[in-house]
């Protein structure tokens, strides 16, 4: 078998667990994705410069910083307090290292819901800020899945020459 096939299959393998890693939060998926790039770069003849690579990874580390953002903004643009941002905020650190994967979801909902119940909010105010916070987190996985997928497209043109 050719090197530059079996690096070829490597790749996609790791590429479609990084797919799906973007939708369980347990599993680093637009890393992944973004390692399945780089995996190519071992081919007899490399398909990407460094200043590709380097982008991409800034472009990686920008969606995944802001995969934890953005619920908490998702809870402020549905009407969160102080309280609801700051209960969606615990909640996601509470989530992510005492209930994972589950917590990454559920944590900021549940933080942003006790967060408003606290500050006196009625319910459907405090249910409304922690459904913002579940918003920002589909917004937080399509993200996620949006640059995987246009990796994954640079990805196949360039392992399985398409262009």
């Amino acid at each position: 078998m050719n090197i530059d096939i079996l690096w070829a299959i490597i790749g996609l393998i790791i590429l479609l667990v990084g797919i799906v890693g973007c939708v369980l939060p347990v599993i680093p998926g637009q890393a992944l994705s973004w390692l399945s790039l780089l995996i190519l770069q071992l081919k007899d003849d490399p398909p990407f410069t460094v200043r590709f690579l380097v982008i991409w990874a800034l472009i990686t580390a920008f969606v995944t910083l802001l995969d934890y953002v953005v619920p908490i903004w998702g809870t402020k643009k549905l009407g969160g307090s102080k309280y609801g941002l700051w209960g969606a905020t615990i909640g996601l650190f509470v989530g992510i290292f005492f209930f994972p994967p589950l917590g990454l979801i559920v944590g900021p909902f549940f933080g942003a819901v006790i967060g408003e119940l606290i500050a006196g909010k009625n319910s459907n105010v405090a249910l409304k800020s922690g459904f913002g916070s579940f918003l920002g987190f589909l917004a937080g996985t399509a993200m996620k899945l949006a640059i995987s997928f246009i990796m994954g497209y640079y990805f196949i043109i360039n392992a399985f020459n398409f262009s």
